[in-house]
């Protein structure tokens, strides 16, 4: 009993003394208002930003799914690597044959993406949607907010159409409206189909896609086609599986390996040697923050280096007053005071410091988490639904008691009988040997850091300098592009276009308007969701021994669409409206089509097969077609236009698909967007017209990931350097106050001051060049390590890099003058009495 009194009184005893020394810090701190505001606000960035890119990285990547027993649900993909097709998806046979083999699965689930044009919800729209067979909802493990799920009864062809709203759609657009539930909607994909509103899901990640409704099949006539049901080769569909119980992952990818092999034993046909058919499985989580997880732990590697940066020029000003104040420290110890206490005095400091500049950075926080969020919502739909969290708080107190305890063991304190450096009766200090090198290693520690955020910055920003820089083929400037969907409802096929061709010639009769013009994707944005392409060829073309046929690009254009764009036609002529489906079948094609067909031959009036097997699932024959025209590439996939294999139909003899306006204007786009929604909408209420933007924004908006990084990473960037040129001056500030007495006795003896000003500009220059050394190195090991995780990683070129050395050398040679000016002006008088 009286042991535990006694260790009371002690751990009073301890909090009151170090009380005490946090008033006595607090005074002292006061005394020094620049010091402390400038190490809290440099502390608050450093903690801030790590505070922020920790809870991103905990929103997306860390934190746990709401799907029912996340560890247990499986994503399967099967890929075709000598096609360029990571994700080849899986064909009903396919999946037939996965669920009678594979038994490491309680349950396999199905989900195909399509798009429907809805009507029946408000305004008529287009709606990414999801079609699902009745097991996805209990394989995906998730529940309903409002109504029901899918489920068994909802499969087969005999059932009722049913969608299910997804949260995020029902939240938006339908502003959270109960009585949704029970409406009837119209959809159409390859034909139409009504369908009632059953439920509403529960706020979840949308993956494959990010959907606005889930349906049952039979919602899709495609997906109730017999060459969808039985072709092995039309693959459209993406598989979930939830493991049975005792099964593990790796038991699971073994069985679907060894399923698969024997799948392609048995119909070697569906499984080209050269495609190089694979499958595999990964856990769901695992798949969803692939594409996010590089970019947000090279982020949070980046927030790293600029805390490293903050702490290292917040250590290089607390060493240097701990040098200002030696006298007082020195005092102090010989009046008794244990070094025990002196560090007390500066963890106490420390702490004070730290933790306001954590409180500071924790409430900056909360705003760069918005933002970074809008800016992760690219890569990862988790970042949608962010929320901020006490794991901020811990983060920025752990960074705290970090900071504070590198800052409070940073300085070297004197002993009792401690007398080098200081004068008692003046208290003017010295800069000692170890003391200027301290202060140099942390200004070389931040000059490092800054170097690798500035050069991969410079990377980011060349890249997008050069993918905005690159010529396109096409009038970007003035295309209008506009989402007409097809709809087929109570239409034939050749309404259908007799519908297009009204509208076509409504809108070219709109003051402004050159030309106008239907294609089946809107450039860039829809480019890369039709597949590798259908395999073709064309009389007198000779396959090379073993060779494929080739593989291009099949796109549906109207009469016009390459004037519309902009783009050439090489030889030939254009389509008209003669190429109707009883007359003659016709094609053009793109010039590399015709340079790899026909190499130093007549391209024109040759005919050219589409031989590829998946035809037959869009409702089209392998019938010859005669080359009318040739027209200049264009790459509607890349952001960097490659070489591109490309046939075109005519839209008059279909089959028509997509509904793309482009509108060629010779005034403001955008003034026309109303004029012509209400142009299409006359001739048709139930019309969708969306998502109009000159091909110009569009590929600005494809461009938006790279934008952001570089924005992102340039604003680390900047605020690095910052800090690295302010500690840079100041370590030199600080050494020309030290060596005052130096600099007279130079200039006393017929030293020129621009001698004094270059050598301080040296002294900077050479910090730097160390510290660029240093962070080269750093880089370097980076990439080597980063690279063993993420192939995505690669070094910047050498141009990047001594761009980035270049800037960090100029920033420090300004940096460097002001302390240069101060030494070459010194006063001699002065200076020698300044002992």
């Amino acid at each position: 009993m009286t042991r535990i009194r006694e260790e009371q009184l002690d751990l009073r005893d301890a909090a009151g003394i170090f009380w005490r020394d946090v008033k006595y810090a607090f005074r002292s701190l006061a005394r020094a208002k620049g010091l402390t505001i400038t190490v809290v606000l440099t502390l608050a960035l450093g903690i801030g930003a790590n505070a922020a890119i920790f809870t991103l990285v905990r929103g997306v990547l860390l934190r746990p799914l709401v799907n029912r027993d996340e560890n247990r649900l499986i994503y399967i993909r099967q890929s075709a690597p000598g096609l360029g097709t990571e994700n080849a998806a899986f064909s009903v046979p396919e999946i037939q044959d996965l669920r009678e083999r594979v038994k490491s699965f309680n349950a396999i689930g199905d989900f195909s993406t399509i798009g429907f044009t809805m009507n029946g919800l408000g305004e008529p729209r287009e709606v990414r949607a999801g079609v699902v067979g009745g097991t996805y909802f209990d394989v995906m493990g998730l529940h309903p907010v409002l109504g029901r799920l899918l489920d068994m009864r909802d499969d087969g062809p005999a059932a009722e159409g049913a969608v299910v709203l997804t949260y995020r759609f029902w939240t938006t657009a339908m502003r959270s409206d109960p009585s949704v539930l029970g409406k009837v909607v119209r959809l159409e994909s390859f034909g139409p189909r009504t369908a009632t509103v059953v439920g509403v899901l529960e706020p979840s990640i949308p993956y494959p896609a990010e959907t606005e409704i889930i349906a049952n099949v039979v919602t899709s006539p495609h997906h109730l086609s017999a060459t969808m049901v039985t072709g092995r080769i039309h693959r459209m569909t993406e598989l979930f599986g939830r493991l049975a119980p005792g099964a593990t992952l790796e038991q699971a990818r073994a069985e679907l390996r060894a399923a698969h092999g024997a799948i392609m034993k048995e119909h070697p046909e569906a499984y080209p040697a050269k495609a190089d058919f694979r499958i595999d499985a990964k856990l769901l989580r695992d798949q969803i923050t692939s594409r996010a997880s590089t970019v947000l732990w090279v982020l949070l590697a980046a927030s790293g280096l600029v805390f490293i940066i903050a702490c290292s020029n917040v250590a290089n000003l607390i060493l240097a007053r701990t040098i200002r104040r030696e006298g007082e420290l020195v005092v102090r110890a010989a009046l008794g005071a244990s070094t025990a206490a002196l560090r007390r005095v500066l963890l106490a400091e420390s702490l004070l410091l730290c933790g306001a500049g954590a409180a500071l950075g924790v409430l900056s926080a909360r705003p760069m988490v918005a933002i970074l969020a809008r800016y992760a919502s690219r890569f990862s739909v988790r970042a949608l639904d962010l929320t901020v969290d006490s794991s901020m708080l811990w983060v920025g107190a752990g960074l705290a008691l970090i900071a504070a305890a590198l800052l409070a063991f940073v300085p070297r304190l004197p002993s009792a009988d401690w007398s080098n450096g200081i004068s008692l009766s003046t208290g003017s200090a010295r800069l000692t040997g170890g003391c200027t090198r301290r202060l140099r290693a942390f200004a070389v520690t931040q000059i490092a850091a800054s170097f690798v955020l500035l050069a991969g910055a410079a990377m980011l920003l060349k890249t997008l300098l050069a993918l905005q820089a690159v010529q396109t083929g096409i009038d970007t400037r003035r295309v209008l592009a506009i989402n007409v969907p097809v709809l087929s409802y109570g239409r034939t096929d050749l309404q259908i276009v007799d519908f297009y061709k009204e509208a076509m010639r409504r809108v070219h009769e709109l003051p402004g308007v050159d030309g106008v013009a239907l294609g089946m994707l809107t450039p860039w944005r829809e480019g890369r969701g039709f597949g590798p392409g259908f395999q073709f060829t064309a009389e007198g073309y000779v396959r090379a021994t073993a060779e494929d046929d080739p593989r291009g690009q099949f796109r549906i254009v109207s009469p016009g669409f390459f004037a519309a764009l902009g783009v050439p036609m090489i030889a030939g002529r254009d389509f008209n409206d003669l190429d109707r489906k009883d007359s003659e079948p016709v094609t053009i094609v793109s010039q590399s089509v015709a340079r790899r067909m026909f190499p130093n031959q007549e391209a024109l009036n040759r005919r050219l097969i589409l031989t590829d097997p998946i035809i037959k699932f869009i409702g089209m024959k392998a019938t010859p077609m005669r080359i009318i025209g040739i027209a200049a590439d264009i790459d509607d996939e890349h952001l960097v236009p490659q070489p591109t294999l490309t046939v075109y139909n005519p839209f008059g003899q279909g089959p028509l698909f997509g509904g793309r306006l482009f509108v060629h204007v010779r005034s403001d786009p955008y003034a026309l967007i109303n004029p012509i929604s209400r142009t299409i909408r006359g001739l048709s209420v139930d019309q969708p017209v969306e998502r109009a933007a000159t091909l110009e924004d569009v590929r600005a908006e494809v461009l938006t990931p790279d934008r952001l990084n570089a924005m992102v990473f340039g604003g680390f960037a900047m605020v690095a350097l910052t800090i690295a040129v302010v500690g840079v001056a100041g370590v030199l500030a600080f050494s020309v106050s030290a060596r005052t007495r130096e600099f007279g006795i130079r200039v006393a003896i017929g030293s020129q001051p621009r001698h004094l000003l270059a050598r301080v500009i040296a002294e900077g220059t050479i910090i730097t060049a160390v510290g660029i050394g240093a962070g080269l190195a750093c880089g370097l090991a980076l990439q080597r390590l980063a690279g063993s995780y993420f192939e995505s990683v690669r070094m910047p070129g050498a141009w990047v890099v001594v761009g980035a050395a270049g800037v960090l050398l100029a920033a420090a040679v300004v940096a460097s003058a002001w302390p240069a000016m101060r030494a070459a002006r010194v006063d001699v008088m002065q200076a020698l009495r300044a002992d």
